[in-house]
């Protein structure tokens, strides 16, 4: 995050207040979608013919050199992963680090992939009253070691939002909020 333009930093944290004000709504594709919108409305991005600002991505990407999903079958995949996410009642920490390493894996939208994605998982963490987290840069190095791993090993993953989290939760203390 910090090569940012100023436009994408004051993005995120409306973003922030969507996640706050919507915390406990459904997690739809439309919100998604609005997530990106927001997120990188009146970016350098925004004004690329081929670069749909809060739809998917026309034209193919990879992450972490890992392919993802072909933009012709973003749609579906999206649908499918939102409706087994659903399916659940009550979402655990697990729970919703799997939908993020699904939705990184998919990687729908041309870029902000990943910043949406942890967008998604601070709501939802709020959402079941789960303590959020934030992925510092600290963490980076670790985190893209866990969705490259989480088939394999979810403990990379997991371990590392736990960590953020405790860092979080110091920050609750600190402040004396509590959770």
């Amino acid at each position: 995050m910090k090569y940012l333009l100023v436009a994408e930093i004051a993005n995120h944290f409306r973003c922030i207040d969507m996640i706050i004000d919507d915390a406990k709504a459904a997690l739809t594709e439309k919100f998604i979608k609005e997530l990106h919108l927001v997120l990188k409305n009146g970016t350098s991005d925004s004004r690329k013919d081929w670069f749909a600002v809060g739809d998917y991505k026309k034209l193919p990407n990879e992450v972490g050199g890992r392919d993802t999903a072909l933009p012709e079958k973003v749609a579906d995949k999206m649908k499918a992963l939102l409706t087994e996410y659903s399916t659940k009642e009550e979402k655990t920490f697990e729970d919703i680090l799997d939908f993020h390493v699904k939705f990184e894996r998919i990687h729908p939208f041309q870029d902000g992939n990943g910043r949406v994605g942890r967008l998604i998982m601070f709501k939802e963490c709020l959402k079941y009253n789960i303590v959020p987290f934030i992925i510092e840069d600290n963490l980076k190095m670790f985190y893209y070691r866990g969705l490259k791993e989480w088939d394999n090993e979810k403990g990379y993953l997991t371990d590392t939002c736990l960590t953020a989290q405790d860092k979080y939760k110091a920050y609750l203390d600190y402040f004396r909020i509590t959770y």
